[in-house]
């Protein structure tokens, strides 16, 4: 059992402070210096997760060598669907073999165009045999427009789909389309010395995740093995997977944090359950579930028990939700952008704790709270986030210029390391925990104050029979929220607003909802819930 106050068991004591005994790097002095040596101190301890090693440069090893342990083990099953881990990795086998054929190798880039399905995963898995990386979408709800900006970025040369989506798969110019669903696998293995001949580094990019970019045009984040095994084969990213135990797997396989569910389990013998339209029922059969807390909020936590662990990120995580779910399962509360691989920082929350966190960093990563100037911040002060270590991510695809505003030399690590600017909001506890407070980004201005969305949204939440709440600035005078459920008393909510926030702060509407749209990767969807507003507002109007 992990102690409630740290991430990690085993603590040393400095001056009251409670600080993980781990091998630690030695900062740079000098990018330290506007701090007091007591802080220093902290930074330096707090700053960093444990040195720790991987048994595998690419994630994929890790998967042939459960393969080989336990061939007849279920890796997947989806319906009455199953799939062994002997029969996946003889078809993953075969497929790369006919990739490789086609000219797949490291440097390359493979769409897969898919749907939750077992077929995915020969995909997935087939890809990463060859080398190359593969750039997943959800065919089912993507557009072509997404599609063809995809294709054009990331140079794609060959797609891996679904016969059923031929029709939406673009046609361009010797692009080579390679159905999973139709394809004829031997019953006996073919000769693999083609594969064994494959290079394979830690450094080769893994797969692309693209991201919407503030212009519309999509960013693919590179990710590389690296990235990937240092989260996926460690605690606590690792989430005790194991062989027996069955790990759902319920989100769009464009999202990060679908690779922590699918390779996470693969990586680490344990079992897949796919869902198939009705995520309750995947989940009922799972012995850990990652998600949102939007998604994590939707789910009936009777159907689900006994679930044995959960991990949320991609969201803030309200308070109330970490503690019903911990009162019955380990519950993890992360953080961290795609471009930091999936999560840099987790923490088991207990319903007995005096606060909700996002925890320490993660094994061989780092984390440092920096001022606008990028000077570090002395502890409980607020800063922004900047994420470094193994988990920071190759960079934008054919994107050097965002690239370069993103990512900078890490001053601390020193050397090639690189820090990313995550636009997060936090602060260190004196326990060596974070707080997160909100995004930069989300930071507006009203009647010429700085305000917080974020932290309306939580005092929302912390009122009686809310679950989940957001705020939306309107215009430069007047924000708006959403919560629900319906039967949330928004009277007696917002006199205990104006009881703990300043009058700008107030919401000049407040509006209860069954439930709140989500977008398809499991996040409140703040665009749409800001068009229901403008719908419903010229409604009234006209009555």
């Amino acid at each position: 059992m992990m102690n409630s106050a740290s991430t990690y068991p085993h603590k040393m004591s400095i001056q009251g402070s409670s600080l993980p005994i781990i091998k630690r790097h030695q900062f740079n002095a000098e990018a330290m210096s506007s701090l007091s040596l007591f802080d220093q101190g902290l930074f330096q301890a707090f700053a960093q997760g444990p040195r720790q090693s991987v048994d595998y440069q690419c994630i994929h090893q890790a998967f042939e060598h459960w393969a080989r342990v336990q061939p007849n083990a279920i890796a997947a099953e989806q319906g009455n669907e199953k799939i062994s881990y002997q029969q996946l990795d003889s078809r993953a086998n075969n497929l790369a073999l006919q990739l490789l054929q086609q000219g797949a190798q490291p440097g390359q880039y493979i769409g897969l165009f898919v749907k939750r399905s077992l077929h995915m995963l020969v995909g997935m898995l087939a890809v990463m045999k060859t080398g190359a990386a593969y750039v997943p979408l959800d065919i089912s709800i993507s557009v072509e427009k997404q599609l063809l900006q995809v294709i054009d970025i990331a140079q794609l040369t060959c797609i891996l789909t679904l016969s059923q989506f031929q029709y939406k798969i673009p046609i361009k110019h010797n692009l080579a389309c390679l159905y999973l669903d139709t394809q004829q696998f031997p019953e006996k293995q073919q000769p693999l010395a083609a594969l064994t001949r494959v290079s394979h580094s830690s450094d080769n990019c893994c797969f692309v995740l693209f991201t919407s970019g503030t212009t519309g045009v999509p960013n693919g984040v590179k990710v590389s093995h690296g990235n990937l095994t240092n989260i996926l084969l460690t605690e606590p990213g690792n989430l005790a997977m194991k062989p027996g135990v069955k790990v759902s797997q319920i989100l769009n396989i464009a999202f990060d944090m679908s690779a922590w569910e699918i390779l996470g389990a693969l990586a680490n013998g344990a079992s897949l359950v796919i869902r198939q339209k009705d995520i309750q029922a995947a989940v009922a059969k799972a012995d850990i579930i990652i998600a949102t807390p939007s998604i994590l909020n939707n789910l009936s936590l009777a159907q689900v028990l006994p679930v044995q662990r959960v991990a949320v990120a991609g969201e803030p995580c309200p308070r109330t939700l970490a503690d019903r779910w911990s009162k019955h399962c380990e519950f993890y509360n992360s953080c961290g952008p795609t471009e930091t691989t999936i999560i840099n920082t987790a923490c088991r929350h207990f319903a007995e704790s005096n606060k909700i966190s996002i925890g320490a960093p993660t094994p061989n990563n780092t984390v440092y709270i920096l001022d606008e100037n990028l000077q570090p911040c002395a502890i409980g002060e607020v800063g922004e986030m900047w994420a470094g270590g193994a988990g920071v991510t190759q960079g934008y695809l054919n994107n050097s210029s965002l690239t370069e505003q993103r990512y900078q030399a890490d001053p601390f690590l020193g050397g090639k390391h690189r820090m990313f600017r995550t636009r997060d909001l936090a602060f260190w506890h004196k326990d060596g925990l974070l707080e997160h407070i909100g995004r930069s980004d989300d930071q507006v201005k009203i009647r010429g104050f700085r305000v917080e969305l974020d932290a309306i949204s939580h005092a929302l939440e912390h009122q009686p029979d809310c679950t989940r709440a957001i705020t939306l600035k309107l215009n430069c005078r007047q924000l708006i929220a959403f919560v629900m459920p319906v039967n949330v008393d928004i009277a007696t909510a917002r006199q205990a607003l104006t009881k703990q926030l300043p009058y700008y702060c107030i919401p000049g509407k407040i509006y209860s909802m069954d439930s709140l749209p989500l977008t398809d990767r499991g996040k409140i969807d703040k665009q749409r819930l800001y068009q229901q507003y403008i719908v419903t507002a010229k409604v009234q109007e006209i009555a």
